[in-house]
């Protein structure tokens, strides 16, 4: 199984990213190439990067398995502001140049909100921009996420990812799937063989690079977008289980994006990542229901 989850991007830049991934007993994983809400971004350093690689290489780990997430100011599908929809575009593009350095091969990105403007009119500035951004001979390829359906989000269902993918003229575009984000739109992951079928119909499962695996607190068709640790939430264990051993989606990394555990320390509430226990459990494949308690044994 590829698995991994979100890292961080700092200090030591994508070797850090590496060395947090592989403590957490992963061969896959996820960075924002700086914060994801600003536009402050460092250079990168060619030599953090080279020894990532030397060390990925011992670890056989690909680098079709390490994903980028595009910030989250990045928003398409509204240009009722010209310079902010330009800026966008601008800043992707940027996005997309640091993944080439980095040799990443897939960047995420949420379609983006109409913010009051009609869904069919931001979904024509997503295409539109698209168009502008996404060319045949690009080496990263912008997954479109699939959203929960908040507020005035695009991509809340497959017939508007669809509708995107069909308008963008490049063939080089593909979907990251969120198990969270689909339970909240709407879609059954109970019944995830019959929901891969008619992805495929629709759009094709070979579109399919990434699984964003998350549980969720929120019934389905909740819109809501609240993640929550695997096996916690109204997804269940098995139902996530289900889908991250899916033979059809074997070659696909899957990674988590699920909550940070809190823990007391005095008047202080620190968080810590859930992700070596969650991925060692999915890999055993057994529900360890004391998960929550022993993530804050371990960091005690």
């Amino acid at each position: 199984m590829i698995i991994g989850s979100h890292v961080h991007f700092d200090k030591e830049q994508i070797l850090g990213s590496l060395k947090e991934a592989l403590s957490y007993g992963a061969n896959a994983f996820m960075l924002y190439t700086g914060a994801p809400q600003n536009t402050f971004r460092s250079e990168i350093n060619l030599d953090y990067l080279n020894e990532a690689k030397k060390i990925m290489a011992e670890n056989n780990i690909s680098m079709n398995n390490v994903i980028c997430h595009a910030p989250y100011i990045i928003n398409l599908a509204n240009k009722t502001k010209l310079d902010a929809w330009n800026f966008s575009i601008s800043f992707l593009k940027k996005e997309i140049e640091r993944c080439e350095t980095l040799g990443i091969k897939y960047i995420v990105l949420h379609p983006g909100s109409s913010v009051g403007l009609p869904a069919e009119i931001g979904i024509a500035n997503i295409i539109e921009a698209l168009n502008y951004i996404i060319k045949d001979d690009d080496n990263c390829m912008i997954l479109l996420e699939t959203m929960a359906g908040k507020g005035s989000e695009c991509g809340r269902c497959l017939e508007e990812i669809k509708s995107i993918i069909d308008g963008v003229e490049s063939a080089n575009i593909g979907v990251c799937l969120d198990t969270c984000h689909l339970n909240d739109a709407g879609y059954d992951m109970t019944k995830f063989t019959e929901f891969l079928d008619e992805f495929d119909k629709l759009i094709g499962i070979d579109k399919i690079h990434c699984i964003h695996v998350n549980d969720s607190k929120n019934p389905i068709d909740s819109h809501k977008d609240r993640h929550e640790n695997i096996g916690f939430g109204t997804l269940g264990f098995a139902t996530i289980l289900n889908i991250v051993y899916n033979e059809k989606l074997k070659d696909v990394p899957k990674i988590l994006e699920t909550p940070y555990v809190s823990i007391k320390d005095g008047e202080k509430e620190l968080v810590y990542p859930p992700y070596k226990f969650e991925i060692e459990m999915l890999k055993k494949g057994t529900f360890n229901e004391n998960l929550l308690k022993d993530i804050r044994d371990f960091y005690k």
